[in-house]
């Protein structure tokens, strides 16, 4: 008697499909295909690249404080670069014209399709207003960049200005009024902001006799622009007592009088 097998499915399944018909494109058919891709790409291209469907119709601008800088001056800044299909801006180069503005310390840009070039800005802050001799004001930022002048200094911002002693001019050509200023300047910036808020003037007579008035009559003795972290926290705990007159020219031996 003959063995009977039964038939394995697996291997009807792989006979079917041996047999079954396998699409393939022609020559001809493949051509086609790579035309009608080819021409989908250009004409994608074209329209993100080279027509005015997707320019730049808007310039949009955040970030400003108050008006001394405006939207307008930024725009002016971004000048053409601003302009034409909003994926050929050199973001780069629109970036560094703002950033030449005086009053901009650095700005973001990038694209918000489909035709808005948008602009973040962080503004300069003054922690100084250096008198000239002029009697104008320069605004300095914590950094020593000086950004702006104007015939009165910012509200809330301390005034540097130079009342050099003898002992001072005699060392002008040592110790420049230029290193005098930034020291003058690096001092303001080192103050606490309840002190900030309360100085009216940072006063150099030389480069070791630094003294801030603050408002209601208070003098403070600062010495020299050194070790400034460490006479504001002192000052700060000194500020609490009653006096008119504090010294923090040596943190570690600090006085009150007055």
């Amino acid at each position: 008697m003959a063995d009977a097998r039964l038939a394995d499915p697996l291997d009807e399944e792989f006979e079917a499909e041996e047999h079954a018909p396998r699409l393939r494109l022609s020559r001809r058919g493949a051509a086609v295909l790579g035309a009608l891709t080819a021409v989908v790409v250009g004409v994608l291209s074209w329209l993100v690249f080279f027509s005015s469907v997707l320019e730049v119709r808007a310039v949009s601008v955040q970030g400003m404080r108050d008006d001394r800088l405006t939207a307008d001056e930024v725009r002016s800044a971004i000048g053409g670069t601003g302009s034409g299909p909003l994926a050929r801006v050199d973001l780069d180069e629109a970036r560094r014209r703002v950033e030449a503005i005086p009053r901009v310390a650095g700005a973001e840009i990038w694209r918000g399709w489909p035709n808005t070039l948008r602009v973040k800005v962080t503004q300069r802050t003054a922690v100084a207003a250096v008198r000239g001799e002029d009697g104008q004001f320069t605004q300095v930022d914590a950094g020593g960049v000086s950004f702006a002048t104007e015939p009165a200094a910012p509200a809330g911002v301390p005034v540097v200005e130079l009342k050099l002693s003898q002992q001072a001019l005699d060392v002008e050509q040592v110790i420049g009024r230029a290193q005098l200023v930034q020291g003058a300047v690096a001092v303001a910036a080192g103050l606490p902001a309840e002190v900030r808020e309360r100085a009216g003037a940072v006063l150099v007579h030389s480069y070791d006799d630094v003294q801030l008035q603050l408002a209601g009559g208070v003098t403070v003795r600062w010495g020299s622009p050194e070790q400034t972290d460490r006479k504001s926290r002192v000052l700060v705990a000194l500020l609490n007592q009653k006096g008119t007159n504090f010294d923090v020219s040596a943190p570690e031996a600090p006085a009150v009088s007055g």
